[in-house]
């Protein structure tokens, strides 16, 4: 891994050394700055939203996140086509600067307190840009790298972009606790989440200085040297079969498989952790981010391992690994991180008594006693079962509460072995980092190689738009609603853990499309 580290250095001439710098740099401010909201989703929905429905308001910070993800198309569509028009260089400079901008106003907004639906009006509007900036970035960066690569090296050689998602991840991440431990919880929560945003600002300067310093891309200049740019570059994507076909098989399969894995095992996670199993989130955090760090050597290794065996075996082997290992692992974060709770939802046989219509709906005032207790199990994490009766009431083991009296089943299911927290004691720092690391494994034989892939797959006229659109598509709408998909299943259904099912699927999918259809694109000509 490391020896691929070094090859990559010494393979990069000066001009390469840079375009990489600038390329990199600002990919990583690019997710740094959008993924920062990700870490503090928690704090977000206390924050910008009506206080006075937790649940509702955690999937309403967590959608959105998502919307922010669901503009990436209209980003990567726009400035795609004007990419392929006019050039790689002005874009990137042009999407840096929207989302530094946009995220430093995150850090200045008001809250919930102090202008009510305004402050989570505001917000949305904030995502929106970035998300629309992040669909120009992600995508074309890929794009832009890879014609500077040497053929024979493009796996190893690009890999490093993808290593900026995680860096991103990990910088929110380690301020975040260093700002809890050095501030305390109260100070942070708030004010002291403004700063990572506040701090954008310096990482925009820099970041915009490096980008100036960048060249055009060769291939690039070698389409306005024969005059073969593409006037309308989206219309010839669509007309064009292969491409179209190209573009479905990275909507359907690569992207939809890495930003799968790359939200659930670098950002669900956390959330998970944090309100599902109860850990302090301290802990919670300060795990995801050892995970994360084998996620670096992994990256460069796949991606070098793709130079020598093929894109197509490493990718695949990433989806299959999962699809068969996601809904395990989220099993035993649970079962290592708070062993109490997962003992008590497997043993306690909680069973709802619905005496009248009982459809809870987090968005949704509880109409009723059954709605209100879903409401309460649903935001303690308690795995429950509904079931006709005549009058409504919560059987615990032996226990019946009738109506909806939280202080009698909080004292009922305590009685029955439940904890409110998880205990210290008993987690397993140790299996859980292990645990995450399957999730970082499957994750890495993605990223190495995707990067190159992007690019390899369409032709030089409209490669920015052909591998920006369906990346983005998939990534915003597949891979950035997953967080939000998963807890809103799990609510509905009164168990988090069923909406892993859902990850499991879609990862199954992916894999069986790119078993069918993947082709092989390791030393595709790049020039046309």
């Amino acid at each position: 891994m490391f020896s691929s580290l070094r090859g990559i250095a010494h393979t990069f001439t000066p001009a390469q050394r840079k375009v990489v710098l600038a390329a990199c740099f600002g990919t990583f401010l690019e997710w740094y700055d959008f993924l920062t909201f990700a870490s503090l989703a928690i704090y977000f929905s206390v924050l910008f939203f009506p206080p006075d429905n937790p649940t509702a308001a955690l999937l309403a910070s967590l959608a959105t996140f998502g919307v922010g993800m669901l503009v990436r198309p209209l980003g990567a569509a726009v400035f795609g086509s004007l990419g392929d028009k006019y050039g790689r260089r002005p874009i990137f400079l042009t999407t840096i600067f929207l989302m530094g901008i946009t995220t430093f106003l995150v850090g200045l907004l008001p809250t919930y307190q102090q202008v009510g639906m305004l402050a989570p009006a505001l917000l949305l509007l904030l995502r929106l840009l970035q998300g629309f900036a992040v669909g120009g970035e992600i995508g074309g960066a890929a794009v832009y790298l890879t014609e500077h690569a040497p053929n024979e090296r493009r796996g190893v050689y690009t890999s490093v972009l993808q290593l900026m998602g995680p860096l991103g991840i990990m910088a929110s991440m380690l301020q975040v606790v260093v700002l809890q431990a050095w501030l305390g919880e109260a100070s942070f929560a708030e004010w002291g989440w403004r700063v990572p945003f506040l701090l954008s600002l310096v990482l925009l300067l820099i970041s915009l200085k490096a980008r100036l310093s960048m060249i055009e891309s060769p291939v690039f200049e070698q389409l306005r040297e024969e005059q073969a740019i593409a006037k309308a570059p989206l219309k010839e994507c669509l007309k064009d079969r292969r491409t179209l076909g190209r573009m479905a098989l990275l909507f359907f399969c690569i992207s939809a498989g890495g930003s799968l894995l790359f939200f659930s095992s670098q950002v669900y996670t956390g959330v998970y952790l944090k309100s599902v199993v109860k850990l302090n989130p301290q802990l919670a955090t300060t795990l995801v981010l050892v995970s994360i760090i084998a996620l670096f050597p992994l990256t460069i290794y796949f991606g070098a391992l793709s130079d020598r065996i093929g894109r197509r075996p490493v990718l695949l082997a990433g989806l299959l690994l999962g699809a068969l290992t996601i809904l395990p692992v989220f099993s035993g974060l649970l079962h290592f991180g708070n062993p109490a709770l997962a003992r008590f939802n497997a043993e306690a046989q909680v069973q709802l008594v619905s005496g009248e219509a009982c459809s809870f709906n987090p968005f949704v005032a509880p109409r009723n006693d059954c709605e209100r207790n879903q409401q309460w199990l649903v935001k303690n994490g308690i795995v429950y079962h509904v079931q006709p009766g005549e009058a409504t009431s919560v059987q615990v083991g032996q226990q019946t509460v009738s109506g909806f009296q939280p202080q009698a089943l909080a004292q009922a299911l305590q009685t029955a072995g439940w904890p409110d927290k998880a205990d210290p004691a008993q987690a397993h720092p140790l299996l859980i980092v292990l645990l995450l690391l399957v999730l970082v494994v499957a994750l890495a034989l993605i990223t190495g190689p995707q990067t190159a892939v992007l690019a390899e797959l369409f032709p030089a006229r409209t490669r920015y738009t052909a591998a920006a659109l369906p990346h983005n598509l998939s990534a915003g709408w597949i891979g950035g609603m997953s967080p939000f998909m998963v807890t809103l299943i799990g609510t509905r259904l009164g168990d988090a853990g069923l909406g892993i099912w859902y990850l499991m699927i879609l990862l199954g999918i992916t894999f069986v499309v790119g078993l069918l259809f993947l082709p092989e694109t390791r030393n595709t000509p790049l020039e046309h």
